[in-house]
């Protein structure tokens, strides 16, 4: 039988994207965008940061975190 593959990356951004939780995202270039995780797919999040909403290829991310308050 084959262990079922569990992808922790699917769980945490879906459980944010469901509370609506505020997120930092900091990219690998040292850039951070602080905002809401609105869509996401196998290669890449939508983060609606500032009014607008950011298209980051999840390779360019260095880390995700709820954001400080």
């Amino acid at each position: 039988m084959n262990k079922p593959s569990i992808n922790i990356q699917d769980g945490f951004l879906f459980q944010s994207l469901k509370d609506s939780r505020a997120m930092s995202v900091e990219l690998i270039t040292g850039k951070r965008l602080d905002g809401r995780i609105r869509r996401f797919d196998r290669f890449a999040v939508v983060v609606e940061t500032g009014g607008r909403e950011v298209l980051v290829y999840k390779h360019a991310i260095a880390t995700i975190a709820a954001a400080e308050v």
